[in-house]
């Protein structure tokens, strides 16, 4: 900002909220981004009923064709599905954490 205002910046801002891993409350502080912002949610399946079978298929296209780089996943373990039912290892992926993926594939024992 080139002068001061007791509002902040002009500059309008969106945040999108993308699924839901954490399901503490939001806090959003106003004094940090001014009072020019909307915050809104974000559902895929919602959005591409909207934009349409062929704006559909040519994002369906960009994920296939980018699936191991930009739309690669890492696991930090595949388990099987006795495996899943452990005590210790459902409370491991019911976290939710970040960074903490787990591929439940259900040929594993």
């Amino acid at each position: 900002m080139t002068e001061y205002s007791r509002y902040g910046s002009a500059q309008f801002k969106q945040l999108y909220v993308y699924g839901a891993l954490d399901p503490s409350p939001m806090v959003l502080d106003r004094l940090a981004f001014g009072f020019q912002w909307s915050v809104s949610g974000w559902l895929l399946t919602p959005f591409l009923q909207r934009v349409g079978a062929e704006t559909t298929a040519r994002l369906r296209k960009r994920v296939f064709d980018e699936m191991t780089t930009t739309f690669a996943t890492r696991y930090t373990r595949t388990i099987g599905l006795t495996e899943a039912l452990k005590p210790e290892v459902l409370q491991a992926y019911e976290r939710k954490a970040t960074g903490e993926k787990f591929l439940i594939d259900p040929t594993l024992n």
